[in-house]
């Protein structure tokens, strides 16, 4: 009996750090290929012709084509340089959506703020990176998506200010559907709500209604408040409000302008609502100059081409930021781990996903923890120094791929978003000398996260408005 006491111990310590060891393993064997080579060429590739975005209907849904603005704005000549800058105005913005929030929150002002079209990369304009072109007043205009907007704009003759775009200016003189909203109607008062700024009356007789939106680092469009016919793909809206914009400036690139997804009622989204019931998703292509993805206009899920189940979790309400579209993180899993920490748990903490933000933000505890557990399994791997808002890096030019940790971020209700491959790393230079973790943090723990569009790529996020609910699905972004 001696003899088995002294042994059972010692059994059960043997058992223990066997399975000990083999959890271990197989939590670090989470793990997913990034192939170096492949991004490098890509940074390189030609320049495609993003003018001629497609759009098509099925079962419903209007489905336009979506591209990345880096690739139809103008040829790069230097990629790093590009990729660099990126991150400084990406800064710019989050800093400015942070201070809107504030203002929101310490001033009591509530807000901020089935059809496909191609949805296409376009070149970094501030924090608004994807573009899809639509009819207006028919004419082809191509537009920044931005989720964190409320009122569409377009530019406008005459104008008195204007940046170069690609597309023709809109003219409303050669638009027979074209109306000025007046400066006493209810659209008109929508503004305050839509854009945070009342509308003005203009000297014309009658008054017509102006508009004014600055995005806070110097960016602004100020015009008449017009309505005209537009057209997503097949699908018609008649009397579309929107900004005809005659004095603009900021990194808008050569878009025409910007369409607003936001919450308010003149956003898109609430102005479709009879055609499309308050839904809408996107895939978010990467980098890749052939690459396209897709904006859905509508609730038929059968057209999306995901290759993992939707996975729901509420919108989480805010009075105060009832714009915007917030949803409860729960937590966060590198590599299998999930990470722990006063961030998470059943309640939360809400955090903002939007379209026009490119690199996520967490709070400085939650990153702190993320970036930990993220260099514990990422080990082996020179380190450089950082790079703006981002400071953990690598030099990866020796390899022609690495194993990296996956990357799960997890919601109320048991929904997910795993992290595309090409969503974890940020390459600072395009010889993958500086490699940087594609995750920021924010200045202040009491700051609303955000999920950015970075991390977004490659996964069907879906907004339906009508049962408040967000949604995230695996997919290889394809608008064909």
């Amino acid at each position: 009996m001696v003899g088995s006491t002294l042994l059972l111990p010692l059994i059960l310590s043997t058992f223990l750090i066997h399975h000990l060891s083999v959890a271990k393993v197989s939590i670090h064997r989470e793990k997913t290929v990034l192939s170096l080579n492949k991004f490098q060429r890509k940074q390189h590739s030609g320049i495609p012709n993003c003018s001629s975005q497609k759009s098509r209907r099925e079962n419903g849904a209007t489905i336009l084509e979506m591209k990345h603005r880096d690739y139809c704005s103008r040829p790069v000549v230097d990629w790093n340089e590009m990729l660099q800058k990126r991150l400084i105005s990406d800064e710019i913005q989050v800093r400015s959506f942070q201070s809107r929030i504030k203002y929101a929150v310490y001033s009591g002002m509530e807000d901020l703020s089935n059809s496909q079209i191609p949805l296409t990369l376009g070149s970094k304009l501030q924090t608004l990176n994807y573009i899809v072109t639509v009819e207006l007043g028919g004419l082809n205009v191509t537009v920044i998506v931005d989720t964190g907007s409320d009122l569409t704009w377009v530019q406008c003759q005459p104008c008195k200010l204007c940046y170069n775009q690609r597309n023709r200016l809109f003219n409303p003189l050669k638009s027979p559907s074209y109306k000025s909203v007046s400066c006493d109607s209810p659209t008109c008062q929508s503004l305050q709500f839509a854009t945070g700024n009342s509308g003005i009356c203009s000297g014309n007789s009658p008054p017509i209604c102006n508009y004014f939106i600055s995005y806070g680092d110097g960016s602004y469009t100020h015009g008449d408040l017009s309505s005209d016919r537009l057209h997503l793909g097949t699908a018609r809206v008649d009397n579309f409000v929107f900004g005809c914009g005659r004095n603009n400036r900021g990194l808008f690139g050569k878009a025409s302008g910007l369409m607003g997804l936001g919450r308010s009622d003149l956003s898109l989204v609430s102005q479709t609502n009879t055609l499309f019931g308050g839904v809408f998703s996107y895939c978010l292509p990467s980098t890749d100059d052939s690459a396209s993805g897709s904006l859905i206009l509508g609730d038929n899920s059968s057209v999306y081409k995901n290759s993992s189940p939707i996975s729901y979790t509420r919108m989480i309400p805010n009075p105060q930021l009832s714009n915007f579209y917030l949803a409860n993180l729960t937590g966060i899993s590198i590599g299998g781990v999930e990470l722990q920490g006063p961030g998470f748990g059943n309640s939360g903490n809400e955090i903002l996903v939007d379209s026009g933000t490119v690199i996520t933000r967490l709070s400085p505890s939650v990153y702190r923890a993320l970036k930990d557990e993220f260099v514990k399994q990422f080990s082996g791997f020179p380190s450089v120094h950082g790079f703006s808002i981002l400071d953990t890096c690598f030099n990866l030019s020796g390899y022609k791929e690495v194993n990296i940790p996956t990357m799960t971020l997890h919601f109320e209700g048991d929904a997910e978003l795993n992290v595309d491959v090409t969503g974890i790393f940020y390459f600072v230079k395009t010889d993958a000398s500086q490699v940087c973790l594609a995750i920021a943090s924010l200045s202040y723990e009491d700051e609303i996260a955000i999920i950015g569009n970075y991390q977004q790529r490659n996964i069907r996020v879906v907004y339906d408005t009508k049962a408040s609910k967000l949604g995230f699905a695996k997919e290889t972004c394809s608008f064909m």
